[in-house]
C-alpha cells in the first residue's frame, strides 16, 4: 500500500481511538562515543527529518501516551520523560498535508505536547514502521533540515535540558551503570556546550552526594586508571524530586 492510501486508512481509525486536536512530539537524547545524539525519523515520500511522535488515546494520560510512542519506536522501557512545552502555532502541520483532503485526521490542527527523553543508547533498538523509511541517531552538532516545526521543538528541548542541569541530576539514563568522573564531565560539557573546570566539577558532583565510588578503577591506558562511580539511585531520585541548591 502506498503512503497516501496508508494515511487515509490510518485516518479512519484515528478518528475513533485518539483525542482530537492533541499530539505528542519527543526529543529523545542518547549519549554515545562522547557525543550527544537525538533520535530522528524520516516519513515515507519526504526528504525532511522529524522527531518521533504520535497521538493520545482517549483512555491514556499524556505520559502513558509518550511512553507508548517511544517504546514502539525504540523498544526501551526505562525512559526518563519530561514534558517541557506546548506548541500550538497556526499551521504547525496542516501545510505538510496540503495535498490531502481536509477530512484527513493528520491534516487537522494539533496542539503538540513536547517531551524530552533520556535513554540508554545501548538499550535502544531502532524500529522503522510502515509510515517511515528511516530511524537514526544523529549528533546534535550535525542536524539535518527538519519538517514542520520540529527544529523549534528540538531547540526548546535542548534549552530546557541545559536549564535543568542547574537544579536536577542528569546522567543515569545516558551513561553506563559504571562510569568515570571524566566521562560524566564530558556529558555535562556536551549538553551545556561549554568547558567546565575539572576541579570544580569534581567538587560539585561529590558535594551533591548522588554518586557511590566503587572499589575498582577503569583498566587500560598508559595513565593512572580513573576511579569508577555509579549513581546512588535513592539519592539520585531524591535530587530529581527536590533539586540542587547550586547550579552550573
Amino acid at each position: 500500500m502506498d503512503f497516501k492510501n496508508l494515511l487515509i486508512e490510518r485516518s479512519n481509525e484515528a478518528w475513533k481511538i485518539y483525542m482530537p486536536g492533541f499530539s505528542i512530539d519527543c526529543a529523545v537524547f542518547g549519549f554515545h562515543d562522547g557525543t550527544l545524539k537525538v533520535l530522528l525519523i524520516k516519513v515515507k515520500d519526504q526528504e525532511l527529518w522529524g522527531l518521533p511522535g504520535g497521538y493520545i488515546k482517549k483512555e491514556e494520560t499524556l505520559k502513558e501516551a509518550a511512553s507508548r510512542i517511544l517504546k514502539d519506536r525504540t523498544g526501551a522501557q526505562d525512559i526518563y520523560l519530561q514534558q517541557f512545552r506546548v506548541f500550538g502555532e497556526l499551521n504547525r502541520s496542516e501545510d505538510f498535508f496540503s495535498e490531502y483532503d481536509d477530512t484527513l485526521w493528520h491534516k487537522q490542527r494539533f496542539i503538540s505536547m513536547g517531551f524530552y527523553a533520556l535513554v540508554d543508547y545501548t538499550q535502544v533498538q531502532l524500529m522503522i514502521d510502515d509510515i517511515s523509511n528511516a530511524c537514526e541517531w544523529v549528533s546534535i552538532d550535525e542536524l539535518p533540515e527538519f519538517m514542520m516545526d520540529h527544529r523549534n521543538i528540538f531547540d526548546h528541548a535542548l534549552i530546557t535540558l541545559r536549564k535543568q542541569l542547574n537544579y536536577k541530576p542528569i546522567g543515569y539514563n545516558l551513561l553506563p551503570e559504571n562510569f568515570t568522573m571524566p566521562e560524566l564531565q564530558k556529558l555535562y560539557e556536551i549538553i551545556l556546550g561549554k568547558k567546565l573546570n575539572r576541579g570544580n566539577f569534581y567538587r560539585k558532583m561529590t558535594g551533591y552526594d548522588i554518586l557511590d565510588k566503587l572499589d575498582e578503577s577503569r583498566k587500560g591506558g598508559a595513565h593512572k586508571a580513573p576511579n569508577l562511580y555509579k549513581f546512588n539511585l535513592e539519592k539520585y531520585n531524591m535530587a530529581l524530586k527536590n533539586g540542587f541548591k547550586e547550579g552550573w
